[in-house]
């Protein structure tokens, strides 16, 4: 017992006290590689979740781009498309610019042959009539509107007889008050209330000539009543003349 108390630990530079210094360097280092080996594993897994979203957010964008370069390209087509209808819309509209142009004038040369009354009842049109075809800011819809709209009005009097009242100089100078059947406008023939005073109108370039014939006055006096129902319908012969 007294030797077994007294005996002392091997040395550390014994082969037993180098066999236990191996044995713990070893269990230190199975231990390292354990405790690695589970933050590897666990760096694994989390480098793979990271490596499988960065892989959907690349999905993501190259799709995005896709689109983008797809969204690009169809733009290209619209502008390109949206190019060229507004060339053809400029065409179109010089177009009818022109056409209401040459139309315009058209009514001025045409104005002289219409009648006064006419006139005086197309006035609010005439007056939208722009005195310079290449200079105003009337919109060719407009200008058009306005063609057509003294188009038909000329058009309703030429087709139909109208009869008015207006005033006529006799032989001296004198204002007569008549009345002109307009025919169209293609002719005109007036008289006064006493049937001294008559005569026939045949339109012309530089306006309406009037002509004193007073062997009209019983027939245009008939056309008078006829018009205004005072008497049965019936052919009355009138001088034309016809160019």
């Amino acid at each position: 017992m007294g030797a077994a108390g007294t005996m002392s630990l091997p040395a550390a530079d014994s082969p037993l006290g180098a066999v236990r210094t191996g044995v713990e360097q070893w269990v230190q280092t199975r231990q390292l590689i354990s405790r690695t080996r589970a933050d590897w594993d666990s760096e694994k897994e989390m480098l793979l979740q990271s490596k499988a979203l960065y892989e959907r957010e690349l999905a993501g964008v190259a799709d995005q781009m896709s689109k983008v370069s797809t969204n690009f390209t169809q733009v290209e087509r619209d502008r390109e498309a949206a190019e060229q209808e507004l060339k053809e819309s400029n065409e179109a509209l010089e177009g009818a610019r022109g056409l209401v142009s040459r139309m315009e004038e058209r009514v001025r040369e045409l104005l002289p042959r219409v009648p006064a009354p006419l006139v005086d009842t197309m006035q609010p049109l005439l007056a939208r009539l722009p005195e310079n075809s290449a200079d105003t800011r009337m919109t060719a819809a407009e200008r058009a509107q306005t063609v057509v709209g003294l188009l038909n009005e000329i058009d309703k009097w030429n087709n139909a007889v109208s009869i008015v009242p207006e005033k006529r100089r006799d032989g001296q100078g004198a204002e007569v008050s008549v009345e002109t059947v307009y025919v169209g406008l293609g002719a005109a023939y007036f008289v006064n209330q006493t049937g001294e005073f008559a005569g026939l109108g045949r339109p012309g370039p530089g306006g309406w000539d009037w002509t004193v014939d007073t062997s009209l006055a019983g027939p245009v006096r008939e056309v008078v009543r006829i018009y205004r129902g005072e008497r049965t319908a019936t052919f009355i012969p009138l001088p034309v003349t016809l160019q």
